[in-house]
């Protein structure tokens, strides 16, 4: 064994131990080496040194892969050094050779549990208890310690979005590189807020179905809108399908481009399925 509680060596009488349990409360790198592999020599100290620098948020397993064959066959290991992930009992990741220390870093920090993550899990537990107030301030901590971690940015936003700071929200998204803000949850909760911005003026429901019913676009146009921001997507998609039939050329396509919006915000909803093929029924 080694002198540092964080490093141990490992073989197959104490791998369960060492690796599968002690996984379950922290990331055990397992680093598989042998006498001979040159690589190994410069690799082993960087990972035993950023351990201790660590101070326990990984732990090293090291496995002579000559002395312990079964293990390394186990494990699918074929080349040396091999550096697997140990979370939960299971290997959730893994490298190959000598790879420069700030490579080594950001694997390890891909995997170790930081402050920000606590804040993060424990918001999402306040989240299901509907205690919104407690989830904006543990999200809002957890997003001043890494405001890079875009999961983070969007989940706040998200909960503030719910607890009626649509403004603040929208401008955590708007900070998001380019790439993230234009596709996934960032997109989706974008468009929603949109949605719900432009529902926000539109005349009372009586008004618009009485303009919508006597064949006015723009009534039956702001229904539709009005029904998004009340999740009554099925209803709105109707309505943005008579509008395309009735007039493709409404507001330079609008209808079209509104459906298309209103598909990339539903993501893998199957209503969008259903009503994409309803719109391409009705182009082609």
């Amino acid at each position: 064994m080694s002198d540092s509680p964080f490093v141990f060596e490992v073989d197959e009488a104490n791998f369960k131990t060492v690796v599968i349990d002690g996984s379950q409360n922290q990331p055990v790198l397992v680093d598989f080496w042998a006498e001979w592999c040159a690589p190994c020599r410069s690799l082993m100290p960087m990972l035993a040194r950023l351990a201790g620098a660590y101070q326990g948020k990984f732990i090293l397993a090291k496995v002579n892969s000559d002395e312990n064959q079964a293990l390394a066959a186990q494990f699918g290991v074929r080349s040396l050094p091999t550096v697997k992930a140990f979370k939960n009992g299971v290997a959730v990741d893994e490298f190959m050779g000598a790879l420069p220390e700030s490579a080594v870093r950001e694997f390890i920090e891909h995997h170790i549990e930081h402050e920000s993550d606590k804040l993060h899990a424990a918001a999402m537990q306040a989240c299901r208890r509907d205690d919104l107030e407690a989830a904006v301030e543990l999200l809002k901590r957890a997003h001043e310690l890494e405001p890079g971690k875009s999961r983070i940015t969007i989940d706040l936003a998200s909960v503030l979005a719910a607890s009626g700071n649509p403004a603040e929200a929208e401008s955590l998204l708007n900070d998001l590189p380019e790439y993230e803000r234009d596709s996934g949850d960032a997109a989706s909760l974008l468009a929603r807020l949109e949605f719900a911005r432009a529902a926000a003026d539109l005349p009372d429901e009586a008004t618009l179905e009485a303009g919508a019913e006597g064949g006015d676009p723009d009534s039956l146009y702001q229904l539709a809108l009005l029904e998004i921001s009340r999740n009554e997507f099925a209803a709105a998609m109707e309505k943005l399908l008579v509008i395309i039939r009735r007039d493709r050329a409404y507001k330079d396509d609008l209808g079209r481009k509104t459906l298309l919006k209103v598909f990339d915000m539903l993501g893998d909803d199957p209503l969008v399925d259903k009503y994409r093929r309803k719109m391409t029924s009705l182009l082609f």
